[in-house]
């Protein structure tokens, strides 16, 4: 089912809650996935130092990244790409419908993309009459079921067999058996036919390559190739930030993105490509275009709080890292990028955090994304940054504020913390059973929905502490006088001793 159309992520995530199938679904697969990485990790060896490299790689080249942009847009036109620059998704969709009608385009196949996710190519051609398909098979499922990706690397994480033969025998018009081979051979056949009578193929990009020009595609079914030399015009979308300087530093991407990512030592297929068609080759299309898009990437650098964001790789490992991810799914955060690093680039992006603020507040800050992180990126800290951001412009609700503002007078003053631990014992009687608190009422409402409030000890903390402080006090003189005692039994035993061995 697709929450998507719900007005807040915590309906969304209500929703995702009370649906057994994607519960299960999400946390079976991302295990899988996490145990999968920890394994591929622990087989590389000096993982840790092999992110710390990647961190370094990405670092440098978002700290330069102008100057490497310059270099790549350089080195792609010299190899006879038309390169394009879209500063928001208006104008990506835009100029890739311009250049489907230049080549009276009437069908595009489409390659695993998230940035066509995030600038929705899919309705832009859709709405000028030109057919766009997925090819890649999860992205195809989606799309016939008119959803958003629930995940970065698995988009259809959410669906069982039986639900995908239903989509796919509505458009084979026949009942499907739910096995999956005969599911996969349906799509197979399907998308070949697609391949050979579109007019323009379309991809993303994993890397750009600054030295050559050249973009890198990583997948595992080989639709992308398809996609890159059937069709006669490719357009592949770039998001602005996928540049890396050398041909040497995507040794250690290719390191870090499959392991991170599905556990895999290497992806499947791995293609470089470097302009289009050469009189001397025997594929590929006759004209290529990159459109290169910013919509508020450029916004983040020398922002001291979140330019790290774009150093992310799309691996999708903190999404199988983060316990909310694991228990929500993807489409309760509203966007195509979801997990903790969607919780970020969606209000970072659009410094729209009126808009998008509920989803920063979506994690338990716990850090087990930046542990997953192959690049390390510190997205609990941009969480709180969010959060703090949001405060500071005054989108916080009334009540939130009130809170606040109790909360800074109590724990301003020790003596006020005190009596409100003394009332707070005080009042729970009324609320408390078996020690815990299960009434849902005002702010314990949603809390209390799916676990239990533990009541406030008998003592506090500092009343245990005070006890063990006139312990300790009154302890030296009996210790003293048990140490002689048993000083005098054990000399009494020893001198027995004596005697009797006389």
């Amino acid at each position: 089912m697709s929450v998507t159309n719900e007005p807040n992520v915590k309906e969304r995530a209500r929703i995702a809650l009370n649906d057994d199938f994607l519960r299960n679904a999400v946390k079976l697969t991302t295990e899988r996935l996490r145990e999968a990485k920890k394994l591929a990790s622990a087989d590389q060896g000096r993982w840790e130092e092999w992110r710390e490299r990647g961190r370094q790689i990405r670092l440098h080249t978002i700290a330069h990244l102008d100057y490497y942009l310059n270099q790549f847009v350089e080195n792609a036109r010299a190899n006879g790409v038309h390169v394009h620059f879209a500063a928001n998704a208006k104008e990506a969709a835009q100029l890739t419908v311009e250049i489907a009608r230049h080549r009276q385009a009437k069908s595009v196949v489409k390659s695993k993309s998230m940035v066509s996710e995030e600038v929705h190519i899919n309705q832009a051609l859709e709405a000028t009459g030109i057919e766009s398909i997925e090819t890649d098979l999860g992205e195809y499922i989606i799309q016939l079921a008119n959803e958003m990706p629930s995940h970065i690397i698995i988009p259809a994480i959410h669906k069982n067999r039986q639900q995908i033969a239903e989509l796919l025998s509505r458009e084979a018009g026949e009942t499907l058996s739910p096995e999956t081979t005969v599911l996969a051979g349906f799509v197979r056949k399907k998308l070949r036919e697609k391949f050979l009578a579109a007019d323009i193929g379309m991809t993303g990009c994993n890397f750009a390559i600054a030295e050559s020009g050249s973009i890198v595609l990583f997948e595992n079914e080989g639709n992308a190739r398809m996609v890159s030399t059937v069709p006669r015009t490719q357009i592949t979308l770039m998001g602005m930030e996928r540049i890396i300087p050398t041909w040497n530093d995507l040794e250690v991407m290719a390191t870090l993105l499959p392991r991170s990512a599905t556990g895999q030592k290497l992806t499947v297929y791995m293609s470089g490509i470097t302009g289009p068609r050469r009189s001397d080759d025997s594929d590929g299309p006759e004209e290529m275009h990159i459109i290169i898009v910013d919509n508020g990437r450029s916004l983040q650098l020398g922002d001291p709080d979140f330019q790290e964001l774009l150093n992310c790789i799309r691996c999708g490992a903190c999404l199988n890292a983060c316990p909310v991810y694991r228990h929500i799914g993807g489409h309760a955060y509203g966007g195509p990028y979801s997990g903790p690093i969607g919780a970020v680039l969606k209000p970072a992006l659009q410094k729209n955090v009126a808009e998008w603020d509920d989803i920063a507040n979506a994690s338990s800050l716990c850090g087990a994304c930046y542990e997953a992180c192959p690049v390390k990126i510190p997205l609990h800290d941009m969480l709180v940054h969010l959060r703090k951001r949001k405060v500071e412009q005054g989108h916080s609700p009334a009540a939130e504020k009130l809170g606040m503002k109790g909360f800074q007078y109590v724990m301003s003053s020790h003596r006020r913390f005190r009596r409100s631990l003394q009332l707070g014992r005080a009042g729970q009687k009324w609320l408390t059973r078996d020690n815990v608190i299960k009434m849902r009422i005002g702010p314990l409402k949603g809390w209390n929905q799916y676990r239990h409030t533990p009541a406030l000890p008998k003592q506090a903390f500092r009343e245990q502490w005070q006890r063990l402080d006139d312990e300790l006090r009154k302890r030296p003189a009996d210790l003293d006088a048990d140490i002689q005692h048993r000083l005098e039994q054990a000399l009494n035993r020893r001198a027995k001793g004596a005697d009797d061995h006389e």
